[in-house]
């Protein structure tokens, strides 16, 4: 999508921390390969391989590495690009691809929250559930805000002053447009949409002084869900 400012005023609903928790890296060599295995004792004495699917999906499991995770991005972006049409066609791309892991990862935190995990009914309580949750799980730390539009009741803004995964990557100027986030926009469009909250979302490089990486993740939701919750408030 395009640079831009986002249009009108908006209120602040969970205000933008002055400055953002630094974000822990681990060394590459802490993150085990999917191939590789660890042996271990099975019943009778004998050796059996074991792999990280093995593992049990409750447990957290320790942080992948940054730059093993920012070469793959890089990889899978030239790629897309080769079969893009334009930036427009590429950023679509990237959004379906983080739609996909979206489903996933909204399986995921549910399943290890257990008996605490709960069906978010309201339109606030999910937004807030991505802000937070969601985002510890995939990046070890909150948003940096959440704000509603002033203007359009149906617009929403996740603000994040620092994306981790377009870190270290670099756009050239001729496709100074491109918003690489826009994986992560899917990623928030596939939360929403399994909690019966349809909206499309994309992403916006909306720099300032203190934050020139600063991001603006802007969710527009379906006029059904608007009348849905407007109903239920009243």
């Amino acid at each position: 999508m395009d640079n831009m400012s986002i249009p009108g005023p908006s209120t602040p609903i969970i205000p933008s921390s002055k400055a953002p928790a630094p974000i822990p890296r681990t060394p590459s060599s802490t993150m085990p390969h999917p191939s590789a295995t660890t042996p271990s004792k099975a019943v009778g004495g004998s050796l059996r391989k074991t792999s990280i699917y093995d593992k049990n999906l409750h447990r957290k499991s320790g942080q992948v590495s940054l730059s093993s995770f920012t070469f793959l991005y890089s990889e899978i972006i030239q790629y897309m690009q080769k079969q893009a049409s334009g930036i427009q066609d590429l950023e679509q791309r990237l959004n379906r691809l983080g739609y996909h892991m979206g489903l996933r990862i909204s399986e995921l935190v549910t399943l290890r929250e257990g008996k605490n995990a709960k069906r978010e009914i309201k339109l606030l309580s999910v937004l807030q559930f991505i802000h937070t949750t969601v985002w510890k799980t995939i990046f070890g730390k909150s948003a940096d805000a959440l704000e509603r539009s002033q203007e359009n009741t149906d617009e929403y803004m996740i603000i994040d002053h620092a994306p981790l995964i377009t870190q270290f990557i670099s756009v050239p100027k001729d496709m100074s447009q491109l918003s690489c986030s826009a994986i992560t926009a899917g990623i928030i469009e596939a939360v929403l949409d399994g909690y019966q909250f349809t909206a499309n979302v994309t992403a916006h490089s909306v720099e300032t002084d203190d934050h020139p990486d600063r991001t603006v993740f802007l969710i527009k939701f379906d006029p059904s869900v608007v009348d849905r919750e407007e109903s239920a408030s009243r």
